[in-house]
């Protein structure tokens, strides 16, 4: 072990030298990939650097205008000898040293940056280390805990036995890649529990070996609000959405948003397709949802019928400076195309605006590959032929060569949004036809359907009446002398 406490100040006092790199992974407990709904098959990491880190005690800043900045305590591995193309077997040896970390994010910063994180990860403070090292010959790499308080109350606590990686495998990992050197510190991941944090709170971090009754001591940061905005004629400027505050939070529900909506059910989303758009809208009707259709927009394939459920996706209307912000790179358009789930309908607020196409046809692709249902848009669609030609069903107003940045500015996603001058939300049931499209509050789909079906028997029995010769008048609607006389055909069948 060659490495001496010589660091000095500057943030680097728990470390024995300015590291070269900053290695950390992003997903490694089983617990966080659980809470996540993935779980690697192998590793995956990216690269802090080395002015995020900070000592205990220090403070973290929360930019204005940002909100999600979360906090994940980890197990940092302080590497000794140089390691290059290690086995397994031989990883720990490298390993000089285990301290505590704390890898906290800023998740409004993470869209535009996916996967690297340079932006959302990578700020002044951002890598707490400390306040103590362990000697990693003195530890078993599978017997490590790590755990975190916020304001005094434990928010993780987990062991390396819970890890889908070893820390060895890790090191042994990394090596193949590069050489890891002398200094350089690896951030093992963060178990479930990672979650927001607030300026005025404090966030603890403790690493220890409860078998051996070492530890690193508890690893201190406080949380302070920034009051310098970031610059948008610089770089992009932060963005959240339901799905970053979701996994900020660890869930929907902490994060205080409303739970998704299951999937249709098969038998449910067979009824749906049953039935047409208008005997629907007559049961929403019934119950006093007048307002339910999405008005102005027509199949791109006639005959086609649409039936998932809402994902959804918000343009507000074109500004230069805000689509310089938000138009370019990982935007909320690619976001809601690229995690759009099976059985889903990307549903797009284009405010009825038809000059200027929202999707085209590498999107149209992207959502068929998703297992998508559908797309319904109120304003166009550019590379109409060729989206056409994919065969997914699309609804809009037609076709325009335009793109975004004429009309429209991709701005969030899974969020309450207008279409056709009606609501939708994420997870409402939608069902197109010929006649148009209805939206379906998800608490009523059964009874309305099931409703609808019913009265579809009805209507084709009064149809065979018509064609038989009877007058309408008194048959349609039917008075109760016709309605004894379809319960007693209904009764014979």
């Amino acid at each position: 072990m060659t490495l001496s406490m010589d660091a000095g100040t500057g943030g680097f006092e728990a470390l024995p030298a300015r590291p070269g790199k900053i290695i950390a992974i992003h997903l490694s407990y089983a617990s966080r990939a659980d809470q996540r709904g993935r779980r690697p098959a192998a590793p995956s990491y990216f690269l802090k650097p080395s002015s995020s880190v900070a000592a205990s005690g220090s403070t973290i800043e929360r930019p204005a205008g940002t909100e999600l900045l979360a906090f994940e305590g980890e197990i940092a591995l302080i590497i000794g000898e140089p390691a290059r193309r290690v086995s397994i077997q031989d990883a720990w040896t490298h390993v000089a040293f285990v301290t505590a970390a704390n890898d906290f994010g800023l998740y409004d910063l993470r869209a535009n940056d996916k996967g690297s994180n340079v932006r959302s990860k990578g700020g002044d403070g951002f890598t707490p280390v400390g306040p103590s090292l362990l000697d990693a010959r003195q530890l078993d790499p599978a017997a490590l805990r790590v755990r975190t308080w916020v304001n005094g109350t434990l928010a993780q606590d987990d062991t390396t036995a819970g890890l889908i990686f070893s820390l060895p495998q890790l090191v042994a990992d990394l090596s193949q890649h590069f050489t890891l050197e002398s200094g350089d510190v690896i951030l093992t991941g963060t178990p479930a529990g990672s979650s927001v944090v607030s300026p005025g709170d404090v966030v603890e971090v403790e690493v220890d070996a409860p078998a051996l009754g070492l530890s690193t001591s508890r690893l201190v940061t406080t949380v302070t609000q920034g009051e310098t905005s970031f610059d948008p004629s610089i770089g992009s400027l932060p963005a959240v959405d339901d799905t970053q505050r979701a996994e900020a939070w660890g869930s929907r529900e902490a994060a205080g948003l409303p739970t998704e909506s299951p999937r249709l059910s098969e038998a449910l989303r067979a009824k749906l397709e049953s039935v047409p758009v208008a005997a629907l809208s007559q049961q929403l009707r019934k119950r006093g949802l007048n307002n339910v259709t999405i008005d102005g927009v027509r199949p791109m394939h006639p005959g086609t019928k649409i039936v998932g459920t809402a994902k959804t996706l918000r343009f507000v209307p074109g500004r230069e400076d805000l689509f310089q912000s938000h138009g370019g790179g990982y935007n909320a358009q690619k976001r809601a195309f690229d995690a759009v789930g099976e059985g889903e309908i990307i549903v797009i607020e284009a405010r009825g605006e038809t000059g200027s196409g929202t999707l085209g046809d590498i999107l149209a692709l992207r959502a068929q590959a998703r297992g998508a249902a559908g797309i319904i848009t109120d304003g166009g669609v550019r590379d109409y032929d060729a989206v056409a030609a994919i065969g997914i069903p699309v609804y809009s107003k037609g076709a325009h060569a335009a793109v975004l940045g004429r009309k429209h500015v991709p701005w969030d996603t899974d969020v309450t949004i207008g279409c056709g001058g009606t609501t939708v939300q994420p997870g409402d049931i939608l069902v197109g036809d010929g006649d148009g499209v209805i939206v379906i509050p998800p608490a009523l789909a059964e009874e309305v359907v099931d409703a609808a079906l019913a009265q579809e028997d009805e209507d084709a029995w009064v149809a065979d009446q018509v064609r038989a010769g009877h007058p309408v008048d008194g048959l349609f609607p039917m008075n109760d002398e016709w309605k004894g006389r379809y319960q007693s055909w209904k009764l014979s069948r």
